[in-house]
């Protein structure tokens, strides 16, 4: 009986099989498995709108998406879409490195599943879980983990920080060592309206702009004497 391979490559081999070769192929094995869990690769998608497709390289090293961290590259001048086969089952690091202003998405092959997707401007990094057969057999799905969860908490008083471009110093927000009671507030939906304006709170967690050393009710009766004079 001849050997099978797993949807990223690895060789399964048959008892008595490869009498001979038998290490060499596991040393490949074994490289394929740690190209999978922490291997790096770069993927050339340069040019106009086309679909570039990612696939296995049974018993050998090197395929792309036997890779755990892929960064896509090159010039493109059209949207890119980026797909792997519909058996493929992992998780994958995920960097838009490409220049210029178009998508790249990250799709299976066929079926109707989820897809990720950067946007024209998106050169960042994601973190995608790729389901596979176990997801569904024929509309498999691959989802963005952080686009897709809920709250992120920081935990045992932690800073959320901003760091300068130089990463030489940050600015941050932190919560107080005692909370005595869970808030989260709710920021507007643009920005002020003229300078000097500042973040002020109505009490149950929306903020919104008020002008600075002006309470909400003086500017409530402020409208309410500007209606009634101009109508």
């Amino acid at each position: 009986m001849a050997s099978t391979y797993t949807p990223l490559g690895v060789e399964k081999m048959t008892t008595g099989e490869n009498a001979g070769t038998w290490g060499t192929k596991t040393n490949t094995n074994l490289q394929i498995i740690e190209q999978i869990a922490g291997g790096y690769i770069e993927v050339d998608i340069n040019g106009g709108a086309q679909t570039t497709t990612l696939s296995v390289s049974d018993g050998s090293t090197g395929a792309a998406l036997a890779h755990r961290v892929i960064a896509f590259t090159g010039a493109i001048t059209g949207n890119q879409i980026v797909t792997i086969p519909l058996d493929v089952q992992t998780f994958y690091i995920v960097r838009n490195s490409t220049s210029g202003a178009y998508t790249v998405q990250f799709k299976y092959v066929s079926g109707s599943g989820s897809s990720v997707t950067f946007s024209a401007t998106d050169k960042g990094t994601k973190i995608l879980y790729v389901g596979g057969a176990a997801d569904d057999s024929t509309n498999p799905n691959i989802v963005d983990l952080f686009a897709d969860a809920s709250d992120i908490t920081l935990s045992n008083n932690n800073a959320l920080l901003f760091n300068d471009a130089d990463d030489s110093a940050a600015v941050g927000f932190k919560a107080p060592a005692t909370v005595t009671g869970a808030v989260t507030w709710t920021l507007p939906a643009a920005d002020a309206a003229s300078s000097g304006y500042a973040l002020t709170s109505n009490a149950s967690g929306t903020l919104s702009w008020t002008e600075a050393g002006v309470s909400a009710s003086a500017v409530i009766g402020k409208s309410i004497a500007m209606s009634m004079i101009f109508g």
